[in-house]
């Protein structure tokens, strides 16, 4: 069988995570087409589910896994965080954080907007990957993330971690009720919203991830830089896609797989 061609795929990949096999994988490549042109991996979009499938073997195959070993989750805007040591037979399970320490297994995360974590303590060879959206990442998600890896073996101070490319603080303008919401859980988290016009506000999704990570004992993160908001050639946007007028978006897929023994 001819092994899938990888090299039109654009991963990025994070400093702090250097030497554990991972990328946030951007929408240029696969075989999805029309408003999901590019490498939509979601399965809950409403894009042909074969197009899906092969999309997710090109990452799989980027990653050096099988395709079943390429697991993400039916993500709910949740801080459930599960382990896995198998591929899943059946539904998708309902969670935001996969965490595995399996040799030769990959999880992932899906997002278009919402940030992407990718964590790993390559010592204890347990990774993660968490999809915190604001919800999720209110609610704790990343905390129970590095909670379930420590349960593995991981230990904190050597976890290490980046928050993958989601829509940035400029182009994320959000209501009065959304701050409040945030300063009721903390009056210290008003650090992460910024002025906007009239009664708007603007919000630091990646720097409220990070700062999250850092409060969960994680001190190597990083963002890697990237709003997907504002650069339509290579991200998908479930705001834009919003702002457009279009009936669904793409889903980019971010994964980790455990490093090599």
């Amino acid at each position: 069988m001819t092994a899938p061609d990888t090299t039109e795929l654009d991963v990025i990949t994070a400093e702090a995570l250097n030497g554990v096999p991972h990328g946030f994988f951007a929408r240029r490549g696969g075989v999805s087409t029309g408003i999901y042109a590019g490498l939509n991996c979601g399965p809950g979009s409403g894009d042909e589910p074969g197009a899906v499938a092969r999309n997710r073997a090109l990452v799989a195959a980027r990653l050096g896994v099988a395709a079943d070993r390429l697991l993400s989750l039916h993500q709910v805007h949740s801080a459930l965080a599960l382990t896995f040591d198998a591929p899943w037979r059946g539904a998708r399970p309902q969670a935001d954080a996969a965490v595995t320490a399996t040799p030769g297994l990959a999880v992932g995360a899906l997002a278009a907007d919402c940030a992407p974590v990718l964590l790993a303590d390559a010592q204890a060879g347990v990774v993660a990957a968490a999809h915190a959206g604001w919800r999720g990442a209110l609610e704790g998600v990343i905390g129970a993330t590095v909670a379930e890896m420590t349960a593995q073996g991981a230990r904190r101070e050597r976890i290490a971690a980046a928050v993958g490319p989601c829509i940035s603080q400029r182009a994320y303008e959000v209501g009065p009720e959304f701050v409040e919401r945030f300063l009721d859980e903390d009056a210290g988290y008003d650090r992460y919203f910024a002025g906007g016009a009239g009664d708007r506000a603007q919000f630091d999704l990646p720097g409220f991830c990070l700062g999250r990570l850092r409060a969960a004992g994680v001190e190597t993160c990083a963002w890697t830089g990237h709003c997907t908001y504002a650069d339509p050639a290579r991200f998908f946007s479930y705001r834009r896609a919003t702002h457009a007028g279009e009936g669904d978006y793409g889903r980019m897929l971010s994964a980790i797989r455990t490093p090599p023994i």
